[in-house]
């Protein structure tokens, strides 16, 4: 038994970190598969030593260890009891880079997207490119040999592994690479454990029997997405068991082991040199999903970079969704399925001949009706429609999920058709709707059957089916793994894949490699049954759990938290575009990401045995650094709303155990401000400001917004009817601009009056300092208040215009879980707009144009306001920003600027608060010149930007009040 005393043994000798609390135990109990298993701890080891460690402590305690880095895998390959080792943190260099035989040596936790950024200025890139890619890591890809939609030019993973540095279960080093027939010979006579491998793998296929049965049993050597088992069919390929093969490296079989084998320190990869410039995708229209399948290998003649099938089901699902209609532009008719078909060149003018090959011979079919071509932003916009479509499809409500159990299969792609056919029939067989989602010219098909797992009749579902699509796969000697691997899910129907005498051979390999079997087991070998250690418990009672916020449309908090896939989307860093999540981005820490948060509620809230099922300090410590900027609402392909979960956390949990005097500062802050308005020398001073930061705790280098005061009312009535022309509208005078921003209401003021609007004043507090400190009574009744002052006031024609993004945004997001079924909360979120989104409306209506501003030369640079992204667009201030014609305007990739309201202001915060900014936001500031005007539309966001930069960022109404003539 390990005891708590050998796990604070072993923390002590580690260089690294290792935990063994509940929290990091739930959020490492699942990846993005189904499966959950609380691990013993969680470690992040810092250098080989701690690896080194963790392999002896395993081997002597009888335990085990499961390699990880980003977490995505949909197989359950990182689940386990044993103790997770997360390389993701500290194993991240890219080592060395070889620009004359075009190779890279990295560590095992660089993220796929970020070493190709490095590349790119070399002409260089890593081929395989998973739907994960701007957060999965070269660890993992080697782990599942992975491949992505570019396999048919570029190949897969094991491809491009020259060279591994593993550490063996006995703590050995060892260097896996190609070895010459004399270096094979010596690594057979080695004593040690790596001789001892080199020794068994060979006697195992040097044997013609085995030779002639893994021929005979494994999948087509034409599928060259296979992750069956492991993969001694490619070393069959090699020196000294083919005459004319390769080097032999054992790098073959490691790659897809999943880390069953050993621990890889170091990773050598062959690179290649960048795509062409040119590009063009063929959109060929099929009338059924079987003829498409058959121009598979027709068009697979010609130099596809990438040939991926969408069929009827994911375009239907686009069709009503607002953001995605603009996409559809290239869909004629009807389709049942369309092939996506690139090609690239260099060269244009062949690139055009190859275009115009390829349609004739799509013609010469006769199957397909339509070809339209796309180019350049085409492209973009038809992949972002075959990932919508999958989103969307994938985002269901409830307790029915797309289950990934059998979405791997690849058949070569003449066997595609016939298997096809038979693989409907199952589905219709189990009452299952086919969704074709296909790397079609790879023989790989994506399809997650739609199941319950929360109940018996599901689970048996579950097996049934994926056991008869095994069947399926192994009549047409395909592979059931063809990216994703075997992991927990597919393992135990590899012995249907390739017979007994294979398998027993892969028992054999694992067993000389791993004596003890502490790396990562029940995977591939001795596996689990697929349907143990499931997610959920099978016919559970569902806890109940009252909220004060209103989750039905998820159909509860629980299932919430449950939306969440675990597909790890949230750990994308401030290098990829985006905001989710600020502050993993700071920390590269699991803990804070919308994952993680979504993981931790699921776990407390289903096992606890509080009374008040929030009570849980864990809770709040993974809550404690979200930023609440809700970009996960938006860029969660579940769209987990973690900021609203975290807003009910809080009021659950303080209901319980209080809360402190600076959240009740902050909370009431509006208050405090009103006060401090009457007397504002005496609050804006700064030894005033100085007592004030001791006593709630505020960072002692944050600055304090000045408190101020101004009657609006009277300077409305000064400015009225001057420009009465296009109508009515109400200004709403937030908490925020009504005591900290008084300039910009006044600007505000002036803006739409110039602008030929009769102005019209609505003062009220949002609720947003009550909503982000858990302070929901407060919060609703001021909800309520606003509300059924604002239905009377308003209408269809004169809308209400928030200023402060995350106040006026508030009508249209909590507002509507505040007062559930209230018609008048749901009139006025149709009716609230940030002010830059009605100047672009009444832009497009033509109510607004240019002329009444200035024609001076400016550069602008805007910064989003989190919530702004989340729940609206940025275009809508670019466009209004745009207004004067010699207005040079662009947006700044900025990300979150990491203030979120009072959260920059704690001191605990501060230092997160302040990287946040650092990483994105404050270098492009400080990159631009002085004379470029900063945008900004939240006061938060300003106020950062001062605080990191020195810079006066000013609201895009200031900047256009002050471009009028």
């Amino acid at each position: 038994m390990i005891t708590k005393i050998k796990l604070d043994t072993l923390v002590k000798k580690l260089h690294g970190e290792l935990h063994f609390d509940a929290l990091h135990k739930a959020i490492y109990a699942t990846d993005a598969s189904v499966y959950r298993e609380l691990p013993i701890a969680v470690s992040f080891p810092k250098d080989i030593y701690d690896l080194k460690l963790l392999i002896d402590f395993s081997v002597t305690e009888n335990t085990s260890l499961i390699p990880r880095t980003a977490g995505t895998s949909l197989a359950g390959q990182c689940v386990g009891s044993g103790i997770i080792v997360d390389v993701s943190r500290h194993f991240t260099k890219i080592i060395s880079l070889d620009e004359a035989n075009k190779t890279v040596t990295v560590e095992p936790g660089v993220i796929r997207d970020e070493l190709n950024q490095y590349l790119k200025s070399y002409g260089l890139f890593f081929g395989p490119n998973t739907s994960t890619a701007n957060r999965c890591m070269i660890g993992g890809m080697v782990g599942n040999n992975s491949s992505g939609t570019t396999s048919i030019r570029y190949g897969v993973t094991r491809d491009k592994v020259l060279e591994l540095e593993i550490l063996l279960s006995d703590g050995s080093e060892v260097v896996f690479r190609a070895l010459t027939a004399n270096e094979f010979k010596e690594k057979l006579e080695l004593e040690s454990l790596e001789g001892a491998i080199y020794r068994s793998v060979y006697e195992l296929l040097k044997n013609p029997e085995n030779q002639q049965q893994i021929r005979d049993e494994f999948p087509k050597p034409d599928i060259h997405r296979r992750n069956t088992g492991y993969a001694v069919d490619e070393l069959l390929k090699l020196l000294p068991f083919n005459e004319n093969g390769g080097k032999f490296n054992m790098c073959s079989l490691l790659t897809g082991s999943e880390g069953t084998l050993a621990i890889t320190t170091k990773i050598k990869l062959q690179l290649d040199e960048l795509p062409p410039k040119h590009n063009v995708i063929v959109a060929a229209h099929f009338k059924s999903v079987s003829d498409a399948c058959k121009a598979v290998v027709p068009v697979m003649e010609h130099r596809l970079y990438t040939c991926e099938m969408m069929d009827k089901i994911i375009l239907d699902c686009t069709k009503n969704n607002k953001s995605q209609a603009p996409n559809r532009f290239f869909i004629e008719g009807d389709p049942q399925a369309v092939l996506m078909l690139e090609l690239a060149d260099n060269d244009p003018e062949l690139l055009e001949k190859q275009r115009l090959s390829l349609i004739e011979t799509l013609e010469n079919t006769g199957i397909s009706y339509a070809h339209p071509s796309l180019y350049s932003d085409g492209i973009g916009k038809a992949m972002e429609l075959r990932k919508a479509g999958l989103g969307l499809l994938g985002n269901i409500v409830g307790d029915q999920k797309a289950v990934a159990c059998i979405e791997d299969t690849a058949v070569a792609i003449r066997d595609l058709s016939d298997y096809i056919d038979e693989f409907d029939t199952i589905m219709q067989k189990h009452d299952q709707k086919a969704v074709y989602y296909a790397h079609a010219g790879a023989g790989e098909l994506h399809l997650r059957p739609i199941l319950d797992l929360k109940t018996s009749e599901g689970v048996a579902l579950f097996r049934a089916i994926t056991t008869d699509v095994a069947r399926l796969v192994k009549k047409y000697k395909g592979s059931m793994s063809g990216e994703h691997g075997d992991g927990r899910v597919r393992s135990e129907f590899i012995k249907l894949m390739i017979g007994e005498g294979n398998y027993l051979l892969l028992k054999q390999i694992k067993e000389v490699f791993d004596p003890n079997n502490i790396f990562n087991p029940g995977k591939i070998v001795d596996y689990v049954a697929m349907d143990e250690s499931l997610r959920y418990t099978k016919d559970r009672k569902e806890p109940e759990i009252s909220t004060y916020m209103d989750f039905s449309d998820s159909e509860g908090i629980l299932r919430a938290a449950e939306k969440c896939n675990g597909s790890g989307d949230c750990r994308k860093t401030h290098h990829s575009n985006g905001a989710m999540c600020p502050s993993y981005h700071a920390t590269k820490d699991e803990k804070d990401t919308t994952r993680a948060r979504a993981n931790a509620l699921r776990e407390f809230l289903t096992n606890s045995e509080e009374l008040n099922r929030f009570n849980h300090h864990e809770l709040k410590e993974v809550f404690d650094l979200c930023l609440s900027c809700k970009a996960c609402s938006s860029e969660c392909p579940s769209n987990v709303d973690i900021a609203s979960l975290k807003a009910e956390f809080l009021h659950q949990y303080q209901s319980v155990n209080g809360t402190s005097l600076r959240n009740k500062a902050f909370a009431f802050n509006t208050r405090l401000s009103k006060l401090g308005s009457l007397f504002p020398f005496m609050v804006n001073n700064p030894v005033s400001q100085k007592i004030l930061k001791k006593i709630l705790g505020i960072a002692p280098d944050r600055s304090l917004p000045k408190i101020s005061s101004f009657n609006f009312s009277k300077y409305n009535k000064s400015t009225l009817n001057q420009y009465n022309v296009y109508g009515k509208v109400i200004l709403y005078i937030d908490e925020f601009t009504q005591y900290s921003d008084t300039g910009l209401g006044k600007d505000a003021i002036d803006l739409l009056t110039a602008l030929g609007y009769h102005v019209e004043l609505f003062y009220g507090e949002s609720g947003r300092t009550f909503i982000s400190k858990g302070f929901l009574s407060q919060a609703k009744k001021l909800a309520k208040i606003n509300v059924d002052r604002l239905k009377d006031l308003i209408s269809d024609d004169c809308p209400v215009l928030g200023l402060e993004p995350s106040a006026v945004l508030s009508f249209r997001d909590e507002y509507l879980r505040l007062l559930p079924g209230d018609e008048a909360a749901l009139f006025v979120s149709k009716n609230a707009f940030l002010i830059e989104e009605f100047i672009s409306r009444e832009i497009e209506n033509g109510n607004i144009d240019g002329t009444k501003f200035t024609k001076e030369y400016k550069e602008i640079k805007i910064h989003g306001h989190c919530h702004q992204k989340a729940l609206s667009n940025q275009k809508v201030t670019f466009d209004a920003l745009n207004l004067p014609e010699n207005y040079n305007v662009s947006i700044i990739n900025s990300g979150c600027c990491g203030m979120a309201g009072s959260f920059g202001y704690e001191k605990e915060h501060y230092e997160v608060s302040m990287k946040v900014g650092s990483q994105r936001l404050f270098p492009a500031i400080k990159k631009s010149s002085s004379e470029t005007i900063i945008a900004a539309n939240g006061t938060s966001c300003r106020h950062q930007i001062y605080d990191g930069t020195k810079r006066i960022a000013k609201h895009p109404v200031s900047i256009l009040k002050e471009a009028l003539v």
